[in-house]
């Protein structure tokens, strides 16, 4: 039902997304009238869904929608908040996703806060950009992605070991026996190279529950899931080519951020 739903909402949104470069210049006081729509929408939702996790709501430039972010995911209703609309919009000029791109923006974790010593650190190169990675030790995604690294130079790794325990509930172990290896950058790699692991009991202090905890807090659910710069977050193997794009587009966004908070 949720893939249908999906689909037609797509499909409408294609047909009409020429509407959203049609909107007359907003008049004097809509700031405020805004406001007090919004304010209606979201007891609305509010009442409809119970216990639901509400994030923001936000009035969008197309058709009259609302979009919502429920339960960590973004939405689109009315201004009664009588139908939700469940899909993505597309700017057909641009082909850009705009529920992709406006996802990302919400989700964005201040990578400030980040307990980089909790992470494994690998330098490549010069190092000088930078990303981290959420990663489970028998995940076949995560193996993927490792090899897709190799042909990314240039750049600092912070892995964080974030073992799913119902996928795989030995990936705990291997995590902290190669967090207690003497070189745990290369453990790491010998690890997705060969298969063999460290020659210890994994017994010594080590972060892999708190790991644990700290993907839970930003809603890590799949791995593995990579961070940029920007704070973006960005599930998935990705190809090295989609690496280096998205590294160039958030060091230009990490960029931009900064200035604007000066």
């Amino acid at each position: 039902m949720t893939s249908l739903l999906a689909a037609v909402a797509a499909a409408a949104v294609l047909a009409l997304s020429g509407a959203a470069s049609a909107q007359p210049a907003a008049p004097k006081g809509a700031a405020v009238k805004s406001d007090s729509e919004i304010a209606a929408v979201r007891k609305a939702l509010e009442q409809k869904f119970p216990g639901a996790e509400l994030g923001s709501v936000t009035k969008t430039p197309y058709f009259g929608l609302y979009e919502v972010q429920l339960d960590n995911r973004l939405v689109y209703t009315d201004a009664k908040a009588r139908y939700l609309l469940v899909g993505a919009v597309y700017d057909t000029e641009t082909k850009i996703n705009l529920t992709d791109e406006r996802q990302r923006k919400l989700n964005r974790v201040d990578t400030a806060l980040l307990p980089l010593d909790w992470a494994i650190k690998k330098v490549k190169g010069t190092g000088e950009r930078v990303m981290y990675v959420f990663s489970d030790a028998d995940c076949p995604f995560c193996a993927k992605l490792e090899q897709e690294l190799k042909g990314v130079d240039n750049v600092t790794i912070y892995t964080f070991l974030f073992p799913i325990d119902s996928l795989h509930p030995d990936a705990a172990r291997k995590s902290r026996m190669i967090w207690c290896a003497e070189d745990r950058a290369q453990a790491w790699e010998a690890y997705y190279d060969t298969g063999a692991l460290p020659n210890n009991s994994g017994d010594c202090d080590n972060p892999v529950s708190k790991t644990q905890e700290l993907g839970a807090k930003y809603r890590v659910n799949a791995t593995p899931t990579l961070l940029f710069a920007d704070g973006s977050v960005v599930p998935g193997a990705l190809p090295a080519q989609r690496i280096e794009t998205e590294l160039r587009n958030a060091e230009a966004e990490a960029k931009k951020l900064a200035a604007a908070k000066k």
